[in-house]
């Protein structure tokens, strides 16, 4: 083989090393949250037998209630900076990526990295769990997806958050159990709401939804409403 065609070969090999560093395709088929208490399996797949239900009712009847306090003091800085990867105590904690990244890639398909990065996601397939919508998301639209807190920050915060570590609240705010990419416009609906005043656009996800918000709950110890509690316990009958 001439000098010059080593170089195309090796020239080839690097496009292909590139490629492959940039872009995965990965099976994100949803999970249980009934089997992924780490929050590191993607997305939430709907709870349809009696059993799982019966489950579900089980850890929100553990919840406890309590009525939401006041707003006082409330600000996103309260939890660390936006999607920062400086939490200590949940998944994904200080690998190098903001936590953002982290769930798009963990939730994704046919995840495109940017060029040069093992980190940010330019571009992805995903399926919300929310409205079933399918989105072909790029970062150049970036709101189209957003990254939402099952447990909202300012619910939280009303219901206790104020008195704790700041470690704990990073860990909340960044805790893969407590986030979900889904469809920008339903998460703007939801805004800061508990299931008693905004659930799932999609009927048969109303269940894992709620499941999922009392496995946070009871993790991070936060209380809930009354009228919330009631609401997620009807959703899984």
């Amino acid at each position: 083989m001439s000098t010059k065609d080593t170089i195309a070969v090796l020239a080839g090999a690097i496009v292909v090393v590139s490629f492959i560093s940039s872009a995965r395709t990965q099976p994100a088929t949803a999970a249980s949250p009934l089997g992924n208490v780490s929050g590191t399996l993607p997305s939430l797949a709907p709870l349809v037998s009696n059993a799982d239900k019966a489950q579900a009712r089980r850890l929100i009847k553990r919840l406890r209630v309590q009525r939401l306090g006041p707003n006082t003091g409330y600000d996103r800085t309260r939890y660390g900076a936006n999607w920062a990867d400086d939490a200590t105590g949940v998944p994904y904690a200080r690998n190098g990526c903001r936590t953002r990244d982290d769930l798009l890639a963990r939730d994704g398909r046919n995840v495109r990295l940017r060029a040069g990065s093992g980190c940010e996601v330019v571009s992805m397939e995903l399926t919300d769990p929310y409205t079933g919508r399918h989105i072909r998301w790029r970062k150049d639209n970036a709101a189209e997806v957003q990254v939402d807190h099952v447990v909202p920050l300012n619910y939280g915060w009303r219901m206790g958050a104020p008195r704790w570590t700041m470690s704990k609240r990073l860990d909340f705010a960044n805790d893969p159990l407590n986030l979900l990419p889904v469809d920008g416009r339903a998460n703007e609906q939801k805004d800061a709401a508990g299931p008693a005043n905004w659930l799932p656009p999609r009927r048969d996800i109303r269940c894992a939804y709620v499941t999922r918000w009392a496995q946070v709950a009871l993790k991070y110890d936060v209380p809930v409403t009354s009228a919330d509690r009631a609401t997620m316990l009807a959703q899984c009958r």
